[in-house]
């Protein structure tokens, strides 16, 4: 049970962001109502999402593993429930992505994908645990500005994650939306 409310005072700004939220998702995400409190903090936020949306210099599938592993590290079902919704419909393999929390015993990653979810719960560890090491075997997959947006990515979901986390926010069923139900 979220730990705010999720209804928020009807600003004209919270509406213009339910309205665009319903018309992209289907439904208004509980961290956007969890937002509407703080004015500010929904309006930054928002541009800050639709910026992060631009970056292109990164795999997909590496950043959605990444994003993934970062959330499945912290346990925030929110993002762990709508990064594989929003990942399936980017085209990332639902396979590959229902693996993540086992990816160290799974046989559907490449090296680098396990590199890169290795560097995801590195960078997620507090304080982080990310060695020479570990960035010079990344380097043999990327070059300087994947490896700038991989490490951003991970440093932004691990404030999605904790943030919902935080606040109680759990699974809205996106996932459902993309799974295909078993027949009866």
């Amino acid at each position: 049970m979220a730990r705010i409310s999720l209804d928020p005072p009807r600003t004209r700004l919270y509406r213009l962001a339910e309205w665009y939220a319903r018309r992209t998702y289907g439904v208004m995400p509980d961290p956007l109502a969890a937002m509407g409190h703080n004015p500010r903090v929904l309006l930054t936020d928002a541009g800050f999402e639709t910026s992060l949306a631009r970056w292109n210099r990164l795999d997909p599938t590496l950043k959605a593993l990444a994003v993934m592993a970062s959330a499945v590290d912290i346990g925030c079902s929110w993002c762990v429930d709508f990064g594989y919704w929003i990942s399936t419909l980017e085209g990332v393999d639902p396979a590959k992505l229902r693996a993540v929390p086992t990816w160290r015993d799974g046989d559907v990653f490449t090296d680098a994908e396990r590199r890169v979810m290795g560097y995801a719960e590195a960078v997620t560890a507090t304080p982080p645990a990310v060695t020479d090491a570990m960035v010079a075997e990344l380097r043999r997959h990327l070059d300087d500005a994947q490896l700038v947006e991989l490490t951003m990515m991970i440093s932004v979901e691990n404030v999605r994650s904790r943030f919902n986390s935080a606040l109680g926010l759990t699974s809205q069923g996106f996932r459902d939306r993309c799974e295909i139900p078993a027949s009866a």
